[in-house]
């Protein structure tokens, strides 16, 4: 798909990403914008063959144009700036969604009954097979509770957890490739973090007025507190794709509630997007539902 809207870059694998396009798109992403000289030229090199080796392929009648696919891989590529495309390995394709796409779930009761129902969703990722985005959430900049939000940065966290199986929040590092990082130490500030967030949640939840459903927009204000959505106290695995987004989108929170899970991330992602303390800092935000 994308191979026929850019040019390739002569028998390779990867594709040329013309300057004015390139230039577009950091500019409107700010949480890429803080890059220096060095790191984009390396992340631009890294999107353009990352937009070499995966599909992209639209769905539900949108209209998938080149700026459209250079959005979404500097997004995705971010993650990987320092780890590199091997992170991204067993799988090729994107499918786009115009907007929330509707998936069919099924849930077991208590009592062994079957529930099927549908489910409207911003994104999904698939172990080994593909990854489902919603455009008008991957371009959002902003969302709900004043809290980070990327869906792109949280799926491709999920596929990046995926690699050793499950997304269950830890993913497949090792001494080569990260020597700074210690399996039982990353578990137990995964864990501990992880409770604490629950606590937290625990504790709105008893202050919630009796009848108030946690999903109403009346209960936002209970949550706007809260340094990560509260969609990240569903699993380990999505305290690690909703806290990767908090640390590329709005790293100052993150860092302030939770320092040493935040210290694990910036050994794992071989990042440290948190400002100087004298340089401004943005904040982002995310809707309250994201699944794998």
């Amino acid at each position: 798909m994308f191979k026929s809207l850019l040019a390739k870059l002569g028998a390779s694998s990867t594709v040329a990403i013309p300057d004015a396009l390139w230039e577009a798109t950091v500019a409107s992403l700010p949480f890429v914008a803080r890059l220096d000289a060095a790191e984009r030229a390396r992340l631009r090199a890294l999107v353009e063959g990352f937009l070499g080796e995966k599909e992209m392929a639209a769905a539900g009648g949108l209209e998938l144009t080149a700026a459209m696919q250079v959005d979404i891989a500097v997004q995705a590529c971010l993650p990987i700036l320092n780890l590199g495309l091997g992170w991204y390995r067993g799988w090729t394709s994107i499918v786009v969604y115009p907007s929330e796409f509707l998936v069919p779930r099924e849930l077991t009761d208590e009592d062994g009954v079957v529930h099927q129902f549908v489910e409207p969703i911003a994104g999904e990722a698939w172990d080994g097979g593909p990854l489902l985005l919603s455009w008008d959430d991957a371009q959002r900049r902003d969302g709900e509770l004043g809290l980070a939000y990327n869906v792109v940065i949280h799926e491709f966290t999920h596929k990046i957890d995926m690699l050793n199986g499950d997304a269950d929040g830890v993913p497949p590092f090792t001494r080569s490739s990260h020597p700074e990082l210690d399996l039982q130490e990353w578990t137990a500030t995964l864990a501990e973090a992880f409770e604490r967030f629950n606590a937290e949640l625990e504790l709105i939840e008893l202050e919630l007025p009796p009848g108030l459903d946690p999903d109403d927009e009346a209960a936002d204000r209970y949550y706007a507190h809260l340094p990560l959505d509260p969609y990240a106290g569903q699993d380990e695995g999505e305290f690690f794709a909703v806290s990767s987004e908090a640390f590329f989108v709005d790293p100052a929170r993150l860092h302030s509630a939770f320092p040493d899970w935040y210290r694990q991330l910036a050994l794992f992602f071989k990042q440290d997007p948190l400002p100087p303390p004298s340089s401004p800092q943005t904040s982002g935000a995310r809707p309250a539902r994201r699944t794998k």
